[in-house]
Formats: C-alpha cells, structure tokens, sequence
C-alpha cells in the first residue's frame, strides 16, 4: 500500500504535479519581490479565498508558524524559488502571512575608501 506522498512522485519522472500546475500557470505575483533573506511569519488569519489551500500551501503556514526566510522555506518544501515566491503572495495577499524586509545595512563605504584600503594592502 502506498502512502498519500508516494502516489504524487514517480522514481524515474520525478513529481507527478510540475511546479507550474501548482501555481495554475502563473509566473507573476505579489510575491515576486520578495528578498530570498526576508522573513515570512503565519499571521493566523483564516482562510477567505474561494478554492481550499493546497498542501504546499499549509506546509508554508506551518514553517512559517516561526519566523522563516523564504529561501528557507523554498529549500523546506522543495520548489522552485519562483514557485514559492508565488504562493507567498497568495497567502500574503489572503493575509494569512506576513513578511518582513531585511534589515537595511549601514552605508556602503565610498569609492574612495576603498582605494586606500587597497593600496594600504599593496603597501604591504
């Protein structure tokens, strides 16, 4: 007998579902700018949206039940990093999550900076 995963993967073709039939053929969300280092939390909202969550959907609720980058959790359910940055912006727009930009870092130094730090080093 075989479990409810097994029947979706096929040893020699791989996944039976192609990533594109999960995202209906989409390859443009709200989710497409989201930073691979931001961090996606599960709000808690309830689901309003018309068809049910898929499985791939609920396995990012339930990752994302703590804070989670997204190139973590593309690397948890093993998708594409387009695929997955899709179904964020479903749930993200349902507002089941919530993400959070990374942290902007300090100024980036000048050029001029660094030209003395190399020729400090070719002093050397």
């Amino acid at each position: 007998m075989t479990t409810r995963g097994e029947q979706w993967l096929d040893e020699e073709a791989g996944p039976i579902v192609r990533p594109y039939a999960l995202i209906r053929g989409r390859t443009r969300s709200s989710g497409d700018n989201l930073d691979l280092i931001a961090m996606v939390t599960a709000t808690g909202s309830p689901y309003t949206g018309e068809a049910g969550l898929g499985p791939e959907e609920l396995r990012i609720l339930e990752l994302a039940d703590r804070p989670m980058s997204v190139a973590d959790i593309a690397s948890e359910i093993d998708l594409p990093l387009g695929v997955v940055r899709v179904l964020l912006g479903d749930l993200q727009d349902q507002g089941m999550i919530s993400v959070r930009a990374p942290a902007q870092t300090g100024p980036r130094p000048n050029e001029r900076i660094l030209k003395e730090v190399i020729n400090g080093l070719r002093a050397l």
